[in-house]
């Protein structure tokens, strides 16, 4: 082959490489046009739960007790903040999934029984005179008083009280909660001791969406929840003691001591000041819809399909003395490009692992039937079809994949890479007009001057 077809490859590869430059703009694209839809599902969620009722965290019951101390001429108003030595919560969550558009938002209802109680405490530091325990204040933190379904009353000791919104200070809870002022006098013992041994008892009727966080605000926390949600996500600062996933839904307990957690069991606002809402564990009711994300690791891999077919094009080119366009070239590449639109649609609509399938048959077949057009052979055009079908069915294995993607992945582009050397190490680059062998008659370099 005369220099000139040798410059003519050579300005073909360079054009077949900036086409794979250039290709990477709407692959670009695409992965922010997931974005853009993810955000307008989170958009929908929020929509949703704002309606609703968002996802909600539990803190509590616990006591605030006042108390005045002296500083300088004034007076300070502090509290004495006492979490209970036992908290029980049983409950039933059940969900049901709600629609904005084509996209769906869990949500839930819950029954929970919160039971426990406040155990002896000895503060030497305060006297008892100066304690306002006819002025004690129960408080529970929600996130989102909206989620609250029935009339809220505890019965503390021997007296029930109800509950009133709002929290009276924010020295535990930094947000929205209830309260209920409370009498402690009739607690107090003869040795400058309170609080002994009451209990305390609720039930607590709370929607909200997609998660349900609760504080281990307890000495001996104990927490038990069934639901009928089957998909769940156990999440927080604690793991489960004990589950059951099934496919009617789940059951989980969670037991923790007050050692476990960064926050003690009472203490001074007046000297420091905790947050027990920082410290939660509890359950996300997870959709089973994770398309984007697989749509966004799909696209990851854009660049290295162009790469791969537009390498079959030209080995075919070369090998085969067929002659292919740029602007054929282009227009396989962006064909290779809308499956990635077509995939994000579909799965918007189907399962992903169905709208994979879909889109991608549709795509080796319209790349098929064009190739075989181009380079005038079924068996050519099969070839492609065929070297698409791998890449392919390999993309869908590996983003079934979790914890060996990136390892599957690599293994799969040195297998590529390993093929291509393959098929490529007897053409003469020097002398393609040996139909690609090597006879030996290649042009020495030339010498040094």
């Amino acid at each position: 082959m005369s220099k000139k077809s040798n410059l003519f490859l050579f300005l073909k590869a360079l054009i077949i490489l900036g086409l794979i430059l250039i290709l990477l703009i709407p692959a670009m694209l695409i992965s922010n046009l997931i974005d853009e839809r993810e955000s307008l599902r989170s958009e929908a969620v929020v929509e949703v739960s704002g309606k609703w009722a968002h996802d909600q965290n539990l803190v509590g019951p616990y006591l605030s007790i006042p108390y005045y101390n002296e500083n300088g001429k004034a007076s300070e108003k502090c509290f004495l903040q006492v979490m209970p030595e036992n908290l029980k919560i049983t409950g039933d969550v059940t969900t049901e999934t709600l629609h904005r558009g084509i996209y769906d938002v869990v949500v839930y209802h819950s029954n929970l029984k919160i039971t426990g109680n406040f155990s002896k405490k000895d503060f030497k530091d305060i006297p008892l005179e100066e304690l306002c325990l006819e002025r004690a204040i129960l408080s529970m933190g929600i996130t989102d008083l909206r989620g609250i379904e029935n009339q809220l009353d505890i019965q503390l000791g021997d007296q029930n009280y109800r509950f009133e919104a709002g929290l009276y200070n924010q020295d535990v809870v930094s947000g929205d909660g209830i309260h209920a002022i409370v009498n402690l006098e009739d607690t107090c013992s003869t040795d400058d001791s309170l609080l002994n041994n009451i209990p305390f008892s609720m039930s607590l009727s709370l929607k909200g969406s997609e998660q349900l966080m609760i504080s281990p605000i307890g000495g001996n926390t104990d927490v038990n929840l069934h639901s009928n949600w089957n998909n769940p996500s156990f999440t927080g600062d604690f793991l489960t003691s004990d589950k059951e996933i099934r496919k009617d839904g789940f059951d989980a307990h969670w037991k923790m001591m007050h050692l476990n957690r960064d926050f003690p069991q009472s203490w001074n606002s007046h000297e420091k000041n905790f947050f027990p809402q920082h410290t939660t564990f509890g359950v996300t009711f997870l959709l089973p819809v994770d398309g984007y994300q697989k749509a966004t690791r799909c696209v990851k891999y854009s660049i290295l399909f162009t790469t791969i077919t537009f390498l079959v094009f030209f080995f075919v080119e070369i090998l085969r003395k067929k002659r292919v366009h740029p602007l054929q070239y282009l227009l396989v590449g962006v064909a290779l490009i809308v499956f990635y639109t077509l995939l994000v649609s579909l799965s918007e609509y189907l399962a992903f692992n169905l709208a994979y399938i879909l889109a991608a048959l549709a795509t080796i077949i319209l790349i098929t039937l064009y190739s075989k057009a181009v380079l005038k052979s079924w068996a050519q055009g099969g070839f492609v079809g065929g070297v698409l079908v791998v890449l392919y069915g390999y993309l869908f294995t590996i983003i079934q994949l979790q914890d060996y993607a990136l390892l599957a992945g690599s293994i799969f582009i040195f297998i590529i890479l390993g093929v291509v050397m393959f098929f490529s190490r007897k053409v003469d680059w020097y002398n393609l007009n040996g139909g690609g062998k090597d006879e030996g008659n290649t042009p020495p370099p030339p010498a040094i001057q």
